[in-house]
């Protein structure tokens, strides 16, 4: 890499060192920082919003809750920003009651809009639909009240559910059961694959809701494991399918249900049958449904296109490989008013990027090009004239709104503030709702034309925590082997730069995350400022392995599972070392999950600099985590004995010096529980080892609720006591 242009860039980057303090005179108690909401007062210490805003269906109006006593919808015409308010809770409640007598919304229900009359509310197992002149619910269907992984077909006429791992359909002729077999390893119509490659359901309804496209997946090769429910006497078992690295993997196939003749197609998709079946998009026409096939090895993929009246692969239409891994995670998005062009997102240049394609498999082509990456396609304008997106364009820590011109790939910037913009188009794109926060801007909201022209402010959120007292939080770039990492620092209140102060280095380190962005307070969350109030430094850094900074960052990682990230994470210690203020002797490090792997990790590979350490819910062999994940990071056990060898922390357990405090939920179906319980059984084995350790009965692979307070009071304690 040119060393010049990294130190240009260093330059440029620089300038974006941001920073942000309050001076009110408040201390945030444990409970103030968890629960997010003053604990006297109850007052919110978020941002304000507004709660539910949307687009109504014709794109000339968008409504919001407005709390108060009662709350009311706010309706707003665009054009003239005149308000209809005559919706209130009350309102919907006299409804309910009047519709069954036993009904009532303590707050006003979450809905969806069906046309700009009616939205559409779920209550005691039955959808119910509000029309607003009249101030009336009438049911719109009734679902059984054990469904799950619920998926509303277009128009709202029909329901698909899934009910004892089978599945159903609810529409105007009652329910119909589609699958009988479901149950003993049979799965249908969820997530599959452990919600990797951009998978987050598993039903998929055709434009039209005439056909339904379901997951079925087969997970009985697969070894059972348990999860011990240590509430009941004696203890109970539940078993899971949990797939580990190596070993066997569940089968996906897709089948299509057909409403009007009843009849079930599977898509051919062939062997190996280890392998993923992601993104599924259907053809506008219906005729044909198009799924990103991934080897099981992740190195390669096929974007194929099946006939959904046979299942048998009409046309493959374009293949994506890499030596390290592909990882495609957007189905294909239509051109409305050429339905013959798609627009496909792939990172082959190094960067996610937008292609436009014809469904004959040739690319047209590169709609965006550069060293930035798109992070959110928003869609397509019914003209088929641009593509609107959001990107790391500006910088890698921020997010903007831009439009590219399909046809001569001309880009327009329609955000401008410094920070993060998200967009909400109308369907016809010719508005959007831009949400904007900074290290420095809470919350704003503005309605904008499509050419990114402000129209009017909806809601500048005051600074909730004006009247805390509360340190100095920076962003600082740092430059290490020829890469800018950004750091976030928050410095105690009342900082005195001739004094020396402890530092607690809160890490994640992996990939699909980014902690350190210039959104409100850096991306930091308010445990981290309540210790800065403490007397701590609190410092973090996103190095190599980080999400949004393109391939080549991401995947210096493959197969050295920890290496690169903890030089990274030296590098962010070193440049505390060389700061006057920073008492080197007294550096902690507290992480969660791929956080909790880097904390031990630092802790026995990096022995003597971090006086402390707090790991949750850490991997600790990646030999014992899931396929999908670790093996496209790793390969297999088999495929990278010495990469395994070198990140399983049970090999390193003898070199810890100083304390650590390993944290684990007991039902942990993420990072299995057995992780952390095997790195105090070589603890023990080690004699001279000495691990704290706490569990959390009862929790996953993170602690909720009100038990989350309890979980940082003692990750604090541990903290003050030990640093």
């Amino acid at each position: 890499m040119n060393f010049k242009r990294i130190i240009l860039a260093f330059t440029l980057v620089a300038a974006y060192a941001f920073s942000v303090q309050a001076q009110g005179s408040k201390y945030l108690t444990m409970e103030d920082a968890i629960m997010m909401s003053e604990k006297e007062t109850k007052k919110s210490l978020k941002p304000q919003t507004l709660i539910g805003l949307n687009w109504l269906p014709g794109g000339s109006k968008y409504s919001y809750i407005k709390v108060g006593t009662p709350s009311k919808l706010h309706i707003t015409d665009v054009e003239t920003g005149k308000v209809d308010s005559s919706v209130s809770l009350d309102d919907v409640n006299a409804a309910a009651k009047a519709y069954k007598s036993t009904y009532e919304f303590k707050t006003f229900p979450a809905f969806e809009w069906v046309d700009n009359d009616n939205f559409k509310v779920y209550k005691g197992g039955e959808f119910l639909l509000f029309n607003i002149s009249a101030k009336a619910f009438r049911s719109l269907i009734s679902i059984s009240k054990n469904a799950e992984f619920l998926e509303q077909g277009p128009g709202f006429v029909n329901f698909a559910y899934i009910e004892n791992n089978n599945l159903f359909i609810a529409g105007p002729d009652g329910v119909k059961q589609i699958t009988t077999d479901g149950g003993k390893g049979i799965v249908y119509g969820q997530s599959v694959h452990r919600n990797e490659f951009g998978i987050t359901k598993g039903l998929f309804w055709s434009n039209s809701g005439n056909k339904l496209a379901f997951y079925r997946m087969d997970e009985s090769m697969v070894t059972d494991y348990a999860i011990y429910d240590n509430s009941k006497m004696p203890a109970g078992i539940t078993n899971i399918k949990y797939p580990i690295a190596g070993a066997k993997s569940h089968h996906v196939t897709l089948g299509v249900y057909d409403l009007k003749t009843g009849k079930t197609v599977y898509m051919e998709t062939g062997e190996p049958k280890e392998q993923y079946l992601t993104n599924i998009t259907w053809a506008p026409e219906e005729d044909f449904i198009y799924i990103a096939i991934v080897n099981r090895g992740q190195n390669q993929c096929f974007v194929n296109r099946y006939n959904v009246e046979n299942g048998v692969l009409d046309k493959i239409l374009f293949e994506e490989r890499d030596e390290k891994y592909v990882e495609p995670q957007h189905g294909i998005l239509f051109l409305s008013n050429e339905t013959n062009k798609f627009i496909w997102q792939s990172e082959r240049d190094g960067f996610n990027h937008l292609y436009l394609y014809n469904t004959s498999g040739k690319m047209i082509r590169q709609l965006t090009l550069g060293k930035w990456m798109v992070t959110n396609l928003l869609g397509v304008d019914p003209r088929g004239e641009f593509v609107y997106f959001e990107s790391t364009k500006e910088s890698p820590i921020e997010r903007h709104i831009y439009r590219v011109n399909i046809d001569n790939g001309e880009i327009k910037k329609l955000s401008n503030e410094a920070g993060t913009h998200s967009a909400m188009f109308n369907s016809q794109f010719t508005y959007f709702l831009n949400s904007f926060n900074s290290l420095t801007v809470p919350k704003r909201i503005t309605l904008k034309d499509r050419k990114g022209e402000n129209l009017r402010i909806l809601l500048e959120s005051t600074n909730p925590l004006s009247e805390y007292k509360l340190g100095e939080t920076s962003i600082i770039p740092i430059l290490h082997d020829n890469n800018v990492l950004y750091s976030r620092m928050i410095l105690p209140p009342d900082f005195d730069k001739t004094k020396k102060y402890p530092v607690v280095v809160y890490v994640y380190g992996g990939p699909h995350a980014q902690m350190v962005t210039n959104t409100w307070l850096g991306g930091s969350n308010l445990w981290m400022q309540l210790m800065a109030q403490k007397g701590y430094i609190v410092f973090t850094v996103d190095g190599r392995g980080s999400a949004n900074r393109g391939h080549a960052f991401e995947s210096a990682v493959h197969r050295q599972l920890g290496v690169l990230e903890m030089a990274d994470q030296m590098a962010g210690v070193n440049y505390l070392k060389n700061l006057s203020y920073v008492d080197a002797n007294r550096i902690g490090v507290h992480g969660w999950s791929f956080g909790g792997f880097m904390t031990t990790t630092l802790m026995t590979k990096q022995p003597g600099i971090f006086k402390v350490g707090v790991a949750g819910g850490p991997v600790i062999d990646w030999a014992l985590y899931e396929i999908m994940y670790t093996e496209r990071y790793m390969d297999t056990p088999e495929e990278n004995p010495e990469g395994y060898k070198n990140a399983n922390l049970l090999n390193y357990v003898n070199s810890l010096q100083d304390k650590l405090l390993m944290i684990h939920g007991c039902d942990d179906d993420v990072v299995l529980w057995q992780h952390s319980l095997l790195y105090c059984k070589a603890a023990v084995d080690g004699n001279n080892t000495y691990l704290d350790y706490f569990v959390y009965p009862g929790h996953k692979h993170n602690v909720l609720g009100r038990d989350r307070v309890h979980l940082m009071q003692k990750i604090t304690e541990y903290i003050l006591e030990n640093l």
